[in-house]
């Protein structure tokens, strides 16, 4: 029967090698060693606005990132996502490395943050039900009701992010200078959105779990 097994695994193409997977514990002395700590924090909730919080981020989705950050690099930025730091740091960085890099993150709790009162309302009109009118998707629909995305889908996790790295990400999605979303859907959604509609996302986002 196992060899039954082999031949239908062999005759489809699938590999019967064990997949790649990272290991936390040698992720957290990578953390160390290659310097993310200085911007991310030991567990991944950066204390800088402009870097994004890791700790809680979906593995698919970081490994994902950094090798785009390392083809970047390799590209001089014409494929990839572009970014001097992040293309720099990636390329020190091994394909276990970004594994084990990836499953510590993932293993770290996030800290929650707030919403201003003042964009309660209008932050859960876009994000829950977007503007038809507009022809503006919602949030909802990738990132599921509590903004903690769909990890096998590659669609991460968003929710008490902050303020300013998400207002960037956005805006960079509407010039399309941030371009490896998946299908072209986050520029798609972003070219539709004014500045006041980014500003009240990526301050209702930082509250919501």
């Amino acid at each position: 029967m196992k060899k039954l097994g082999l031949l239908i695994c062999l005759a489809l193409g699938f590999s019967t090698s064990v997949i790649a997977q990272g290991n936390a514990e040698a992720g957290k002395d990578l953390v160390i060693s290659k310097g993310c700590v200085a911007c991310h924090g030991t567990d991944g909730n950066s204390a800088i606005e402009m870097n994004p919080i890791l700790a809680g981020q979906h593995e698919k989705y970081l490994v994902k990132q950094l090798k785009e950050f390392k083809l970047a690099g390799e590209t001089g930025g014409k494929e990839g996502r572009n970014n001097v730091v992040m293309n720099s740091q990636a390329m020190l960085l091994s394909e276990q490395d970004m594994l084990d890099l990836a499953a510590y993150f993932a293993s770290q709790d996030q800290k929650q943050g707030t919403t201003p009162e003042d964009v309660v309302a209008l932050g859960e009109q876009l994000y829950r039900g977007g503007d038809l009118d507009r022809g503006i998707t919602a949030c909802i629909a990738c990132h599921g009701p509590t903004g903690n995305g769909m990890g096998l889908a590659g669609f991460p996790d968003i929710s008490g992010q902050h303020y300013t790295y998400l207002k960037a990400q956005l805006e960079m999605f509407r010039s399309g200078e941030r371009n490896n979303d998946l299908n072209g859907m986050m520029r798609d959604i972003a070219k539709k959105l004014t500045d006041k509609d980014i500003e009240t996302l990526a301050k209702y986002l930082g509250g919501l779990h």
